[in-house]
């Protein structure tokens, strides 16, 4: 259902820049709050922003857990073979753009 002119000033935008891929050898090299998630396995790919582990309060086995989700993997598939990749993400949001002005 397409949004109503009404409900356009309750919308907040945020648009997040991603830098290229970088193949992740071992899980400590996730840095929650710096790095975003891509699982890939049998064509099937899950990616999560880096701000959605840290809003959700996150280890990295629960990033990757719920990257599988996403990609319509099971839970664990990330031990079982799945390409992993992580980048970083500048992120211009509405509300830091209005805070900066009234500053």
């Amino acid at each position: 259902m397409p949004m109503s002119a009404a409900e356009l000033q309750e919308v907040e935008f945020e648009v997040s820049v991603l830098s290229p891929l970088s193949r992740v050898s071992h899980i400590h090299e996730i840095e929650i709050g710096t790095h975003g998630l891509l699982v890939n396995k049998n064509g099937s790919r899950g990616l999560l922003l880096p701000q959605v582990a840290a809003a959700y309060g996150w280890d990295r086995e629960r990033f990757l857990q719920e990257t599988c989700v996403k990609a319509g993997l099971m839970r664990d598939e990330w031990m079982n073979g799945a390409a992993i990749d992580c980048f970083s993400a500048i992120v211009f949001a509405e509300k830091q753009f209005h805070h900066s002005l009234a500053t």
